[in-house]
């Protein structure tokens, strides 16, 4: 797949592009609504012989719209999302740059610009995708700016349990701790990538080592608690449990949010390797013991739960 970052105005040439059937959308998470929209592009492409692709934007609009929100936690950050579309066998992906000037834009400069000027041919969109300033265009009037240059496919609302697969549904899930709803809503585990730290070490002498994840900022995190993930490190997969939270049996890491993940039958030094973490089932709350010894008994008792609960997945 190849990658293509764009900046309004870009200055790539209709005459050097290759005739290509889009799916375009934010794609925060590329849920199973996404996949529809997504999928249908790259199947409308084999049937044209042309080439697929995906539109999307960086950064989140409403950290350009909004001036009061500064920076947006993503599921799905830029490098998982390049990895999953590749999976996907898209042949490439476009990442307009979201700012004051492509907001600004008539729906009738955003279609000449990004789609008939990039030789796209027939256009995929979720039904509730809008373009040009402040959402004028839509799928109900995008006709009106095609200036017959392509056509289009709109992809009606995709349902989970009756409700619409959303990326806002899945970030109320997350606030909430269910990454196994969340799982069940993206069609695959929700992951993230983190390079080891040397912490405390405080796990090992509890007889729980556990590896200190550092991830991106711009990541959204389900919230603080236990719970079950596996980690692939090495073209091997683990499993084990991770503890978000702030550490509250020990007042000195009040405050400070971190990511630890005690990796059950592996004790190696892997500090400064990187891990990919998926999260499986969400366990407990965080919680503040009494003594070192209760937190231990604690941990036990989650192991054994954890492992339970993998061995009946498997």
């Amino acid at each position: 797949m190849r990658t293509i970052e764009l900046t309004y105005p870009h200055i790539l040439s209709e005459d050097s592009l290759p005739e290509t059937v889009a799916a375009i959308g934010f794609f925060d998470g590329i849920h199973k609504g996404h996949q529809e929209v997504i999928n249908a592009a790259i199947l409308k492409a084999r049937e044209k012989n042309m080439e697929s692709a995906v539109i999307t934007f960086h950064p989140h609009p409403s950290v350009v719209l909004n001036k009061q929100k500064k920076n947006v936690k993503y599921i799905t950050p830029i490098r998982q999302k390049q990895e999953i579309l590749q999976q996907m066998n898209v042949d490439r992906l476009y990442i307009i740059k979201f700012n004051k000037e492509l907001s600004s834009l008539s729906p009738q400069q955003f279609i000449d610009h990004f789609i008939i000027g990039l030789h796209i041919k027939h256009v995929v969109a979720g039904f509730d995708f809008t373009f040009g300033h402040k959402g004028s265009g839509n799928m109900e009037n995008i006709s009106q700016f095609t200036r017959g240059s392509f056509t289009y496919t709109t992809v009606s609302k995709v349902e989970n349990d009756e409700e619409k697969i959303s990326s806002t549904r899945i970030r109320n899930l997350l606030a909430s701790g269910d990454v196994t709803q969340v799982n069940e809503l993206l069609g695959r585990p929700l992951s993230l990538y983190g390079t080891v730290l040397s912490g405390a070490k405080r796990g090992r002498k509890l007889g729980f080592p556990t590896a200190n994840l550092n991830v991106e900022e711009d990541l959204l995190l389900p919230k603080p608690g236990i719970y079950a993930v596996r980690v692939l490190y090495k073209n091997r997969t683990y499993e084990g449990m991770a503890s978000l939270g702030t550490n509250p049996t020990f007042p000195e890491d009040e405050f400070r949010l971190s990511l630890e993940v005690n990796i059950f039958d592996y004790n190696h030094d892997i500090y400064g390797e990187e891990l990919l973490l998926e999260w499986h089932a969400y366990i407990r709350d965080e919680a503040k013991f009494p003594s070192v010894e209760a937190l231990i008994k604690q941990l036990e008792d989650d192991e054994r739960t954890i492992r339970a609960y993998f061995q009946s997945e498997n």
